[in-house]
């Protein structure tokens, strides 16, 4: 079976206001660290190495009759939280571990770790590079200070240059190893802010950026303190949004996702992963991972408990931490596959949705389809069907449409061959 690996870092010095991933404060020198870099690498040698046809002990992960276990991992993605809060030493030992447990060469994947400018020092980032990670997603967000301090954003944006010159040195520019995220609709932030952060952050020749655009997730601090005082009205931040989007397509960036953008060839292996519903693992507190059947075309997942602490407790008495698991039957994981499929610029994979629901897509929301290429929003090549850059505005009422044809044809969706056991 083929899986990539998702680990989740859940530490940060200090929490951003609108962050809503999983994640708790931590110090450099705080022995849970420690402790973590113990645990995953159990964690995942376990799940990786146990034999084949059986499953493996601590992920638990379900299997279909006679299919093998993970045998092949084309991507590995370490996020959080924040993965620089680990420090060089930790990842130093961390990452060998994961080379010598995973099936391919580090030459054969693409991996990633996920930094923060505060943090990404030179001894951290040399500590990936010599390990094989060979792509590095920075957390920017804005160089703008006010918003900065506006959301609690950890490090201040004098760090910033010293830290992209940084990546640029070590991983090299322009290419696939260098990635950043930009956030629009933060407060005090107008069109000249975000041109002059886009065009700061171009400087240094990112192969691919994100383009956030700012939601306020309930729980958060600036949900729940009033933080909408600070932030553009609705509109205004869509126009900001949108205003992003044109300068990064003006400086040759593709968008391949609703907020992904990258030169020709350097997108993000991983998360196309994720879009186009194929296996993932997931290791860590709070961390996910999804097994599919293509046979049966039906699914399981896992999450792991939100919980560090329990988390690293369970490990320390050589067990392992609680996790949820959910079937997902054929009608769910369709629906899934569109939700996620969609925000693909390209689409679900065509050849593999026929291999899992036994008919194409166009015979499954003929409707649909139909009704979105009179409007001019889908773009078709090869079979597969996806949404142009100006559909991807639209995404929630295209999703909508497809719900609705689909629910209402569900007499004719397919049902589970089989299940897992």
């Amino acid at each position: 079976m083929e899986a990539s690996l998702y680990i989740h870092v859940p530490f940060c010095r200090g929490i951003c206001d609108y962050c809503d991933f999983y994640s708790v404060p931590a110090e450099p020198r705080d022995r849970r660290l420690d402790l973590f870099v113990d645990a995953v690498c159990t964690d995942v040698e376990d799940a990786l190495r146990s034999p084949r046809n059986k499953a493996p002990r601590p992920l638990r992960l379900p299997r279909a009759e006679g299919s093998p276990v993970v045998d092949s991992v084309p991507a590995v993605y370490i996020g959080g939280g924040t993965p620089s809060v680990l420090g060089a030493g930790r990842m130093a030992r961390l990452l060998p571990s994961l080379n010598a447990a995973l099936p391919l060469s580090p030459q054969a994947r693409e991996f990633t770790v996920e930094a923060n400018p505060e943090s990404a020092d030179r001894g951290f980032l040399e500590a990936c590079r010599n390990a094989g990670v060979n792509r590095v997603s920075l957390g920017v967000q804005t160089f703008h200070e006010p918003s900065r301090r506006a959301v609690r954003r950890a490090g201040g944006g004098d760090v910033l240059p010293s830290a992209l010159s940084l990546v640029r040195e070590i991983f090299g520019a322009g290419g696939a190893s260098f990635s950043a995220d930009l956030i629009t609709g933060l407060p005090f932030q107008d069109e000249k802010i975000l041109r002059k952060d886009i065009e700061s952050l171009l400087a240094y020749d990112p192969g691919h950026v994100s383009l956030y655009s700012l939601t306020l997730a309930p729980g958060t601090p600036l949900k729940e303190k009033g933080g909408v005082s600070l932030l553009p009205p609705a509109d205004e931040a869509d126009r900001l949004w949108l205003a992003g989007r044109d300068l990064l397509l003006e400086a040759g960036y593709e968008q391949y996702e609703v907020s992904s953008f990258a030169k020709p060839a350097f997108r993000c292996v991983h998360n196309i992963r994720y879009w186009r519903m194929k296996n993932w693992l997931g290791v860590g507190p709070a961390a996910s991972g999804t097994v599919i059947d293509d046979a049966s075309g039906t699914g399981f997942r896992f999450t792991v408990n939100a919980d560090a602490d329990l988390w690293l407790a369970s490990h320390e008495r050589g067990r392992r931490a609680d996790q949820d698991a959910e079937f997902l039957d054929a009608l769910t994981l369709m629906k899934e596959t569109f939700l996620m499929g969609f925000r693909f610029t390209e689409g679900p994979d065509a050849e593999l949705f026929f291999k899992r629901f036994g008919r194409t897509i166009e015979e499954t929301i003929p409707g649909v389809l139909e009704k979105w290429r009179n409007r001019g929003f889908l773009r078709e090549k090869d079979g597969s069907a996806g949404l142009t850059g100006e559909g991807l505005l639209f995404l929630n009422s295209f999703l909508l449409d497809v719900f609705t044809e689909i629910d209402l044809r569900r007499g004719s969706m397919p049902c589970a061959k089989r299940r897992f056991h």
